[in-house]
């Protein structure tokens, strides 16, 4: 794929393509942002695009039990994160690709910003294949390494975009791990999962763009299907609504015990 975006861009330089299972993408995304951080680029494309729509795909979803099986009345029904009576997730294609850019050298070419992406954390869970560590441990530690990196406080955070696949054991795990952190304020909870489907390696490139337009259009995207809480006492998106919010935190937690983390702020002059 890296090759095809080379071909046809005429992009020449350094190039990663990273596979962190469901985490893929954000890392990626997290990689390219250390690295103009860190003065070794001016700018970066980074990204991630993926299907697995395919008999053998859905066949190893199915193996792996994550898929959701249950009999609702339309296919839009069946994706229920953090419901109880939640049953696996819906799978999705597609893919979104961003510009990454050293500040001074986006204002020098005039460039539209659309966010500033202040800190990315990752980490591996090394538990289980196919399971996350059911106290979200690793997975913490992922979050609090990009709040850290941002110099931002779980208090800052307006808006957690979860991982959100609606299947048992991630659910389970990423209440705990919200609960744990936000024990204070309690930042609104959105699943972009409940829209798109899970886009696997492209979820949180995918996620991120439908976010950003969250963002800049003041919009908070309900929790499809979610009827009865797993984990009350948590901010779940429970209806769609405008309002506005400027600081966003990113999960995505994949097969493996990939872990990743992205914080994000609205952009200001």
């Amino acid at each position: 794929a890296a090759s095809v975006i080379s071909e046809f861009t005429g992009i020449h330089g350094e190039n990663l393509t990273i596979n962190t299972a469901c985490s893929a993408s954000m890392q990626a995304i997290g990689e390219a942002y250390r690295k103009i951080n860190n003065g070794y680029l001016d700018l970066a494309l980074a990204g991630g695009g993926d299907s697995r729509l395919s008999q053998g795909g859905i066949l190893a979803y199915k193996k792996a039990q994550t898929l959701c099986t249950s009999n609702h009345n339309s296919a839009k029904e069946a994706c229920r994160p953090f419901d109880k009576n939640r049953n696996g997730f819906m799978p999705g294609e597609g893919g979104a690709f961003f510009l990454l850019e050293e500040l001074d050298h986006a204002l020098k070419r005039g460039a539209e910003i659309h966010c500033e992406i202040c800190g990315f954390g990752a980490s591996i869970d090394g538990y289980n294949m196919t399971a996350p560590e059911p106290e979200g441990r690793w997975a913490k530690k992922a979050v609090i390494s990009a709040l850290n990196e941002a110099e931002v406080s779980a208090s800052d955070i307006d808006v957690v975009s979860a991982h959100g696949t609606g299947t048992l054991l991630n659910d389970a795990m990423e209440s705990i791990l919200i609960d744990n952190i936000f024990m204070q304020n309690k930042p609104i909870i959105i699943a972009i999962k409940s829209w798109l489907g899970h886009l696997s390696a492209a979820c949180g490139a995918s996620e991120l763009a439908v976010c950003l337009s969250c963002m800049k259009h003041g919009y908070i995207p309900k929790i499809r299907n979610l009827v009865d809480s797993c984990k009350p006492g948590l901010n779940f998106a429970l209806k769609t609504k405008k309002t506005s919010f400027n600081t966003l935190l990113m999960q995505n937690f994949g097969f493996g015990g990939q872990n990743a983390a992205l914080v994000i702020k609205s952009w200001k002059k």
